[in-house]
């Protein structure tokens, strides 16, 4: 393995081992509690401008395998690992996971302690840093740590989001078959790829909807046309990466959707898009929610369900004043779910197609179907 220096904006300075690809790279670090599920976090586009730090010590022992990619690719900067497993065992892989990230031009860190950076980032919150495979003096990391653009600014979205339309024909991953099935679809929406994941997709067709994937410039006015023709019945606003706040044209295309009074479904960065829209501005966490083990309480069953979660934003409470709440984050009781008063728009903040899982939310695809 190469040698790699990590410098962080508080001023950390580290030495570690490096897998996937070299080279040098800015970017915001976050950790991910989930035990399970390193290739699906991996190619989320959510991700993208991160280096996500795993806590789960084992990474890579399984492989890669083209049915377990979220995306068409991957788009974090990189991941930090306690352990990285060079050769897989599982009958499923096709590639190491070393493999799959030098494909996409993803950094590996390993040999580090991921309990000490977990900590840090806890107690000072999600912050900047460079990796470099090239470049070993710490004052010339810092000076371009300093000149880089910072998360905040730079729109991610432009570069995961779709380019060309599509119809997506997969449905639910059937684990007896080791395949996934096929749509049997009644309903139709349009589908806004702010960064999609493939098992968004999924569950929307297996509660019989079909989604046509638009990319995220796409004019408000098409999808309207489409909606009063009778071509489509809704719309669904997909996860992504960034802060909603610089997303100035996803806005006004939100609320040109919501003057129409089309049934509206969000998820994550959807969901903030929603609220943003409705004039009610996100507000960013101190280490944000990122892994498979959130509790989330239901206002409807008032049970709690156990999530998947992505997300360095939040909605404010404000919120309130014109949303129903629908779930609650027990964690920090931050809203993870709205219905808003008088329209038919609903949305989450938490991830209910979660793949490998929890599968507990994945019910509310099916009353967003009913909605339609």
């Amino acid at each position: 393995m190469t040698k790699i220096s990590l410098y962080f904006e508080n001023g950390l300075f580290l030495e570690a081992q490096s897998f996937g690809a070299e080279g040098t790279a800015v970017g915001e670090v976050v950790f991910n509690t989930s035990m399970t599920g390193y290739q699906e976090i991996v190619t989320d586009p959510s991700y993208a401008g991160q280096f996500v730090t795993f806590t789960m010590p084992e990474i890579g022992n399984v492989g890669a395998n083209a049915q377990d990619m979220e995306s068409r690719g991957a788009f974090c900067k990189g991941i930090i690992v306690r352990n990285y497993q060079p050769r897989p065992s599982n009958f499923r892989s096709e590639e190491s996971l070393d493999a799959l990230m030098q494909r996409f031009g993803v950094m590996g860190i390993t040999a580090i302690d991921t309990r000490f950076i977990t900590k840090m980032l806890r107690d000072e919150g999600s912050m900047e840093m460079i990796a470099s495979t090239e470049i070993h003096d710490q004052e010339e990391l810092k000076k371009l740590l300093d000149l880089a653009p910072r998360i905040e600014e730079i729109n991610y979205i432009e570069q995961v989001s779709t380019r060309e339309p599509y119809i997506h024909t997969d449905s639910r991953y059937d684990i007896t078959q080791f395949a996934y099935g096929v749509a049997r679809t009644s309903k139709r929406i349009i589908a806004y790829d702010f960064g999609i994941k493939r098992n968004i997709l999924n569950e929307l067709t297996h509660a019989g909807v079909e989604v046509k994937v638009v990319p995220n410039t796409t004019p408000a006015a098409e999808v309207i046309a489409a909606y009063e023709a009778g071509e489509i019945q809704g719309v669904f606003l997909s996860n992504g990466p960034g802060d909603p706040l610089i997303l100035k044209q996803e806005k006004a295309i939100t609320e040109a959707l919501l003057a129409a009074k089309i049934p509206m479904f969000g998820i994550c960065l959807g969901h903030q898009m929603l609220s943003i829209a409705h004039g009610h501005d996100t507000y960013k966490l101190k280490f944000g929610h990122h892994g498979g083990n959130h509790p989330v309480k239901s206002a409807a069953s008032n049970a709690v369900e156990i999530t998947a979660q992505n997300h360095n934003y939040n909605v404010p409470d404000t919120l309130t004043e014109i949303a129903d709440v629908t779930h609650v984050n027990l964690f920090d009781n931050t809203i993870e779910g709205v219905r808003y008063k008088g329209e038919p728009v609903m949305s989450v903040q938490h991830h209910p197609e979660a793949s490998p899982g929890p599968h507990e939310s994945r019910y509310v695809f099916a009353e967003f179907a009913e909605m339609l």
